[in-house]
């Protein structure tokens, strides 16, 4: 019996190695299709370069549905009193969401509202989740918490919930991506009608959807047809010639285009992948004719396919090879999962995507990938941070489709998504459970799996002590957000782990046990995860590159913190209450970390400000540092008077009293984002910041300035695009001189005593939101559409609004 089972599992092996290399083979020969693409380092096709301004890697502009998106926007701020449904409905890949989600961020339609949510559904949602989802995005925009028992909510209180929520509100809820005909049914009675016209959205590919909210004669649908042949060329020029020719098409290159776009059929993103794809290629017929030659082999190879599947199939084929796994990895996420994109890449690296560059790091270059995806419209960016990176991504749903085929057929990973959804008998090396199923919890022999993320809180202790048998070679194990009480002292034996997340874990603390153990551990998130004390065993993790924590404090990891220098990330550590001596000692083992690119230090107490500075001129690679002080905001003081050296700095958050104005925060020339909460300056700091050349975002909050007035001189802050002041308490006048802020796109005033605009507000000419929360009814009076002396003032600004002590206003110029 035991040469029985070698025996089938050799030929199981040779099965797996001839797949392999046919598909060798097969990549060699699309390789040398491209070869005249010339060579990378990486020996394959050479990269494609990403655009040069991150902010603008999005979606493409809905090209063809100018007309559609003024109808809909009529819709919704026009019409009935009564709550009507609108329905916009049209087969994958023709741009439903993109273009409800151009409609749900026009100005004129979020200043009409007074609630506003996005509720993604797909196929596989639960009322539950869709309904605390909802919750919790309604509270979230009226800067509420939600309901502290919302975790144990049964449907009939999530619905008595959200109908309080939005009993007297004008409110738009899109709910996109349905496939379920009982959707409208469970939800419509949340959704009352309260005669306000308030509407709600729904995208789906299905009539009979459509037809199942259909309940009122007021109610909408839009049926989404294909582009035409003209709006397609349009589209496709976007892409293919962005760079290229002012964006038109040459001429040697318009019979050859239009082939292109007679394949796609009018859907925007079977236009906007193959555009990508061909707008690095050399601007000749010969090189995309062998471009298009190829396509149409494929095609005729796989006839019963439709064609955006094998459009989207060629992309990925023409992928390097070092982006293929990298995109194949969003099939390991559920449906519509909005992944973070430090999350995505760390996971990349200790999956061994990432190659070593010489003078980048391997989080630089993960990026670096990441941004390649993007910029070839493979991967779609969900939200960006102030300096336009991709904080979260994401996947079409059809491209998705696309990868788990690939998924499937390479072996490369197993997606348990339903109840009893079978374990496939191949070499699975990644395994994603959405479902705990019963395969699942039958499933007992030891696998070859090297990546395990469970992304549902229903697992058994009985499973997942048994993780380092069944699965003894994992290097990622990943429960973020899974309410797991549990973590079993067996997962000691998991050598190779590189990725361990126990995220919002409330059974954490049994990790101090066995934590020195896995000493090839590279990330360990554990932010928000209950804890017992933090075992110093955790220093002797050399290769620890990632230390995400909350509140562990530094004391727990005397006498090793220093050999911990392959340490990139380092927060939020607490210094404590300890003696000042030991302190002194560990802020100097601190220094020795010169891979640092973010550190976050809490409960700081007064006095250590000097030790600290010495620590921090040690850091030179520091991009990230957030300070702060213990509880006593109001007398324990942060003094940083002598750092020097933090040329890489881009972001910066101060918590705490200052008794001055540090000297050295605007000589940071790469500063984009600058925060200062209860701070207590006397003295205004806008003179000693306005002429630093990068900054983005600036944050006054808490009391971080207590004087009457702030002055914005002309010619400061030429780039500062957001500036939120946050209780400032004593503020009463705010002047901006002609030729100040004059790239500012937001200016948020939340808790403080202005009672009439800044002066010199008419002179932001591309301010485009002005919130104004909880000030005086003076001020809401001054602004009043009719009649309010100061109105002409803003009245360039396309959305404002603004709350004064109970009343609600917004205000729209068109």
């Amino acid at each position: 019996m035991p040469r029985h089972r070698i025996a089938s599992e050799i030929q199981q092996i040779k099965t797996v190695v001839d797949g392999i290399m046919q598909r060798v083979q097969n990549y060699n020969s699309l390789n040398q299709l491209f070869s005249k693409q010339g060579q990378s380092s990486h020996g394959g096709v050479q990269r494609h370069q990403p655009r040069s301004n991150p902010r603008f890697l999005e979606d493409a502009e809905v090209v063809g549905f100018e007309d559609t998106k003024d109808e809909l926007i009529g819709w919704l701020v026009e019409g009935p009193a009564e709550r009507i449904v609108i329905s916009v409905v049209g087969m994958g890949g023709l741009g439903k969401t993109t273009l409800v989600g151009r409609v749900f961020n026009n100005q004129k339609v979020t200043a009409h509202f007074d609630s506003h949510a996005w509720i993604t559904v797909s196929q596989s949602y639960t009322l539950e989740k869709l309904m605390r989802d909802l919750l919790k995005n309604l509270c979230k925009e009226e800067k509420k918490e939600p309901p502290r028992d919302v975790s144990e909510m049964d449907q009939d209180s999530f619905i008595d919930e959200v109908r309080n929520h939005l009993q007297q509100k004008r409110y738009i809820v899109i709910f996109d991506d349905v496939w379920s005909v009982e959707l409208w049914g469970q939800i419509k009675n949340a959704m009352l009608d309260n005669n306000n016209g308030s509407r709600i959205v729904i995208t789906t590919r299905s009539m009979d959807v459509v037809n199942s909210c259909m309940n009122s004669p007021s109610d909408k649908v839009h049926e989404l047809k294909p582009l035409t042949f003209e709006k397609s060329m349009d589209l496709f020029c976007k892409k293919a010639f962005q760079r290229h020719n002012n964006g038109g098409c040459p001429e040697d290159l318009e019979d050859i285009s239009s082939d292109f776009v007679e394949k796609c059929k009018g859907l925007p993103l079977a236009i906007v992948a193959i555009g990508s794809l061909l707008k690095d290629k050399e601007k000749t017929p010969f090189e995309w004719e062998k471009v298009r030659l190829s396509l149409s082999s494929e095609m005729k190879k796989n006839p019963h396919l439709i064609g955006i599947q094998k459009i989207l199939g060629f992309s990925y084929d023409d992928l390097p090879y070092y982006l293929k796994s990298c995109l194949l990895y969003f099939g390991i996420y559920p449906e519509d999962y909005r992944v973070k994109s430090k999350r995505l890449t760390r996971q990349w690296i200790a999956e061994g995507f990432v190659k070593v560059e010489e003078g980048k790091t391997v989080e630089d270059v993960a990026q670096q990938y990441l941004t390649e995806l993007i910029g070839r419209s493979l991967v779609q960016v969900s939200s960006f941070t102030i300096d336009g990176k991709a904080k979260s991504c994401h996947v079409h749903d059809l491209l998705r489709d696309m990868i788990l085929r690939k998924c499937k057929d390479l072996s490369f990973c197993q997606h348990i998504s339903k109840e009893d959804e079978s374990m496939s008998n191949g070499m699975i090396r990644r395994l994603s459970v959405a479902t705990y199923s019963k395969d699942l919890r039958r499933t007992t022999e030891s696998s070859h799996i090297r990546s395990l993320l469970v992304f549902t809180g229903k697992v058994t202790y009985k499973y997942v002590e048994r993780i380092p048998i069944k699965y003894r070679l994992l290097k990622i194990l990943d429960f973020e957000d899974c309410p797991m009480d549990f973590v079993p002292k067996t997962w000691g034996n998991l050598a190779h782990l590189k990725y361990l997340s126990l995220r919002r874990c409330i059974g954490a603390e049994v990790l101090v046990k066995f934590i020195s153990k896995l000493q090839n551990l590279e990330t360990l998130d554990i932010r928000n995860a209950k804890l017992g004390e933090m075992s110093k065993e955790i220093c002797k993790l050399t290769k620890l590159r990632h230390l995400l924590v909350k509140n562990v404090k530094l004391f727990e990891l005397k006498n090793g913190l220093g050999g911990m220098t392959s340490l990139q990330t380092l927060c939020q550590l607490s210094v404590g209450y300890n003696e000042d001596d030991d302190v002194v000692e560990l802020l100097k083992e601190l220094g020795k970390l010169k891979q640092l690119r973010s550190l976050g230090l809490i409960d700081l107490k007064e006095g250590l400000g000097t030790a600290l500075c010495s620590t921090i001129n040690e850091l030179p690679n520091l991009e990230k540092l957030h300070i702060q002080s213990d509880w006593d905001f109001d007398f324990n003081v942060i003094d940083l008077p002598l750092i020097s050296s933090l040329a890489m700095l881009r972001k910066l958050k101060l918590s705490g009293r200052l008794n001055k104005f540090p000297e050295w925060v605007p000589q940071l020339q790469n500063l984009v984002k600058l925060s200062l909460l209860r701070s207590r300056l006397t003295d205004d700091p806008l003179k000693s910041l306005q002429n630093m050349p990068h900054l983005l975002f600036l944050y006054f909050g808490y009391c971080a300035y207590e004087g009457g007035s702030l002055y914005f001189q002309n010619g400061g802050f030429q780039q500062l695009k957001e500036l939120y002041l946050y209780e400032l308490r004593y503020l009463g006048s705010i002047i901006i001189d002609k030729g100040a802020l004059c790239s500012l796109e937001t200016l948020e005033l939340y808790r403080i005593h202005l009672e009439t605009v800044p002066h010199g507000i008419q002179h932001l000419e591309k301010l485009q939101v002005l919130n104004a929360y909880v000030l005086p009814d003076k001020f809401m009076e001054c602004v009043a559409p009719d009649g309010g002396p100061e109105h002409p003032s803003i009245q360039h600004v396309p959305l404002v609004r603004i709350t004064s002590y109970g009343k609600t206003t917004r205000i729209i110029h068109h």
